[in-house]
């Protein structure tokens, strides 16, 4: 296995099942192996059916894996989901604060937490605003705001950009990436975006289907800020883009 010393998590040969109706069980993962640094930015991309969003159940122990070990040297994970995942009937301040309420925090120390988070977002001023009142990207930022309100220090994504038009995606990527680096958090994020991949992570990890296993994993030697427009990161883009193909 690999050292885990300095690692956030650590997969090695890690397996799930799914049941169904013989109970012999659908495999869904297979022999996942990789590392994820403290402190990194990770995404996982890979063809519809790879097993993406079912892994990132299986790291936080949300589903349990069936062979494997799993080192997990987080304490705090965050999680953003693709649908949002807002309660409609608590407003902007009360689904951020959630997570701070579940936990048994005091009413006023969570509420003034989640709108320190909501204004880090951007949205101090909707704290009060219902989910139905705000737009696809004002949603995400909500749910952004409730995963950092118990300070994370593993922020998993599951493809956060994929509801968004691409001027609000674009808005919420800078936000993200100033906010990574101002916590120093690690995040572990599921994309589908090859460019949105190669702007923001450190390494890509690639999975295939039938089962749900890594293929490859690429690490993204561009410095930060990456200059999107630069002929570096067209090299990356089309690096990836082949090494996505070779699977299709």
């Amino acid at each position: 296995m690999t050292d885990s010393n300095g690692m956030e998590l650590v997969l090695s040969r890690v397996s799930a099942r799914f049941p169904d109706e013989d109970h012999k069980g659908v495999t869904a993962l297979k022999d996942i192996s990789f590392s994820v640094q403290k402190g990194s930015f990770v995404s996982i991309i890979g063809p519809s059916g790879a097993g993406k969003s079912t892994l990132m159940r299986v790291i936080l122990g949300l589903m349990p894996h069936t062979s494997g070990t799993i080192v997990r040297n987080f304490f705090r994970p965050g999680m953003v989901f693709q649908n949002y995942a807002l309660f409609p009937w608590l407003s902007a301040l009360d689904n951020a604060a959630f997570g701070l309420r579940m936990s048994g925090m005091p009413k006023d120390n969570r509420e003034q937490i989640a709108h320190e988070k909501l204004k880090e977002v951007g949205l101090g001023h909707l704290a009060h605003s219902y989910p139905s009142e705000l737009s696809g990207g004002q949603r995400q930022r909500v749910g952004l705001a409730r995963a950092l309100a118990i300070s994370p220090d593993l922020l998993v994504m599951d493809e956060p950009f994929s509801n968004l038009d691409t001027i609000t995606a674009e808005s919420l990527k800078a936000d993200l990436l100033k906010i990574w680096r101002s916590y120093g958090m690690t995040v572990l994020m599921v994309n589908h975006l090859i460019p949105d991949s190669i702007e923001l992570s450190d390494k890509v990890i690639i999975m295939n289907t039938h089962p749900g296993r890594v293929q490859e994993t690429l690490s993204i030697p561009l410095p930060r800020p990456r200059d999107t427009r630069s002929p570096q990161f067209f090299r990356e883009v089309d690096l990836l883009t082949e090494a996505v193909r070779a699977i299709s």
